[in-house]
């Protein structure tokens, strides 16, 4: 039989990720699997005549990145030429993005719809200057009278519009928000073109959803900057009749039907877990419970046909808990400055009976065998989320159901115990933290803020911990990632937020590969360096392992293999 491998790697750093974090020097590839770790000793057997052998020359080999929560489809319909750029650093304010919408103006059809994603009030000059300072329709006004506008915040719990979108969408003084949602008003009671969490659908469904070739496209853009990045595994955090209102059905059950025809055409260069998405942002349990045993009766829950579920599987059930907290809908224990604890997005008139809701969404997800992620971002939703975990596992035990939090910034001790207890999860986003940490103190002082995404206390508390983007939140690139978790250093101003929550940089790394993995159900066969894994690898050039973290980010990403399979290569550019 013969035993060459298809890839041999030698000269530079194994970062296995195993039990005992070993590093190796070589490593070779036999049909999609890792054959042989060790030294150049132990790979020389492997190599044939037709066997690529690559000279890391000192780089460093990893196992593929496993970013745990990222929306594709949305992270590529939010770029260029599919929507503006309106990320910092492409805007620095108001005017600029009044200029980048002017531009759109001059090239697109009278009428069209504008669509931009990325804006910031922690990036905006104008807001910067005043907090009270806002985005406003009016902003917008003066450059697209005629045209509709619809711009969507880096979080995606906020979308600004202008007038001519206002009307067209029908929404005035006298228009009721959703349960969960907010239109923002001014003094006077008028619309200011500012609509927060549930708020958003009355904008989404009124514009045309995207078509299945935008979809596609969008999907194979998010894949192409996945490969450029090393990310050989992602998790789509909600597709199904939950995301139809939002960012034009990006997040929607036709998504799926995308994922699945680009598995069967081949193109689908990264493995994919999703979360299914009944219901949206604000929900009541009998409409989740309804919708999401219409979904399993439709086959909606199973894996996607005959394709192999090491490539396309759905995991579980996702469920919005809160808000955020620039928002001011995180659900806190202690108020906001100036005031407001926030709360459930749940259905329900008090906090009680909001809890009783999201009880028995995770109550009935859970009996109906289903792994849940929970949006949850506020401390007291935290406790409530993790305890409704805990009830659910006691009346209807499951040895291991690997629920987790969605997020966690303000997860508290209370929390981490019964996750742990439980040998549950959480999903943390340290690009996030790096995006808000000097933003967030406005809202909740600087105690908290420098608390938030508390990753040294839930690795200590022995809660499993992943790390995701939440793409297109933040650009989903793991190296600033793992230097943030290290260094918790703030985009903005460089400050060091909580220091004493940073981790070291195995910890790190693990929670983008082996503990992104378990989140999976995968650790068995994928997230770690070792023979009989499957090879999804990822080269960087230069070594991680001795470099300052602060050049972690700008470490090239040279060479990306998913199933053995080579997906991007710049070594022979």
């Amino acid at each position: 039989m013969n035993t060459y491998a298809d890839l041999v790697f030698v000269g530079g750093r194994v970062v296995t990720v195993d039990a005992e974090f070993s590093v190796a020097s070589a490593l070779a590839v036999t049909g999609g699997f890792i054959a042989a770790v060790g030294g150049r000793e132990d790979v020389a057997p492997f190599i044939g005549p037709d066997t690529r052998v690559v000279d890391l020359r000192g780089g460093t080999l990893l196992p593929g990145i496993n970013d745990s929560h990222l929306h594709g489809c949305a992270f590529g319909m939010s770029t260029p030429p599919l929507s503006l750029d309106l990320s910092h650093p492409a805007v620095s304010s108001l005017a600029d993005v009044a200029a980048s919408v002017r531009e759109a103006v001059g090239r697109v059809p009278g009428g069209q719809w504008i669509t931009g994603h990325g804006w910031d009030t922690g990036y905006l000059d104008e807001c910067v200057a005043d907090p009270a300072r806002q985005p406003s329709r009016h902003d917008l006004d003066a450059v697209s009278p005629d045209h509709p506008v619809v711009l969507y915040s880096f979080s995606g719990h906020a979308t600004w519009v202008n007038s001519k979108a206002l009307e067209l969408i029908g929404i005035d003084r006298h228009t009721v928000a959703p349960p969960g949602g907010a239109i923002v008003a001014d003094g006077a009671g008028e619309p200011t073109g500012l609509l927060h969490e549930g708020a958003q659908a009355l904008i989404q469904n009124a514009l045309p959803p995207l078509s299945r070739q935008e979809r596609t496209d969008a999907i194979r853009a998010n894949l192409a900057a996945l490969a450029r990045l090393g990310v050989t595994s992602y998790t789509e955090p909600g597709l199904g009749p939950g995301g139809d209102g939002i960012m034009r059905g990006a997040l929607g059950a036709e998504t799926l039907d995308v994922y699945r025809q680009l598995l069967a055409d081949g193109e689908l260069t990264a493995r994919l877990g999703v979360l299914l998405l009944p219901t949206g942002m604000a929900s009541t349990a009998e409409e989740f419970a309804r919708t999401l045993t219409a979904l399993s009766g439709s086959g909606g829950s199973g894996e996607p046909g005959d394709a192999d579920p090491r490539r396309l599987a759905i995991l579980g059930v996702k469920i919005f808990a809160d808000g955020i907290v620039p928002n001011k809908t995180s659900w806190m224990h202690e108020p906001y400055s100036g005031g407001g604890c926030g709360s459930l997005c749940v259905g329900g008139e008090t906090d009680a009976e909001r809890i009783a809701e999201i009880d028995a969404m995770i109550r009935h997800a859970h009996a109906a065998g289903y792994q849940l992620g929970v949006h949850v971002t506020g401390d007291r939703a935290c406790d409530t989320v993790a305890d409704a975990f805990a009830a659910a596992l006691a009346e209807h035990p499951r040895p291991d159901a690997r629920h987790y939090l969605i997020h966690g910034d303000f997860l508290t001790a209370h929390s981490m115990e019964v996750l742990a207890a439980h040998g549950l999860g959480v999903n943390m986003n340290p690009t996030i933290k790096w995006t808000v940490a000097d933003m967030e103190e406005e809202f909740v002082g600087a105690e908290r803020a420098a608390y938030a995404w508390p990753y040294r206390d839930a690795v200590d508390a022995g809660v499993r911990v992943a790390s995701g983007s939440d793409a297109p939140v933040t650009y989903p690139d793991w190296r600033q990632g793992v230097a943030t978790m290290v260094l918790r250093e703030s985009k903005a101003a460089g400050r060091v937020s909580g220091p004493e929550q940073r981790i070291g940089l195995a910890e790190a790394i693990r929670t983008y590969t082996v503990e992104a993995a378990w989140q999976d159900f995968a650790d068995d066969w994928k997230g770690s360096l070792e023979p009989g894994k499957v090879a999804d690898l990822c080269v960087l050039d230069g070594d991680l392992l001795a470099a300052d973290p602060h050049d972690i980010p700008e470490l090239p990403v040279v060479l990306t293999v998913v199933d053995g399979r080579i997906v991007h290569d710049t070594l022979r550019d």
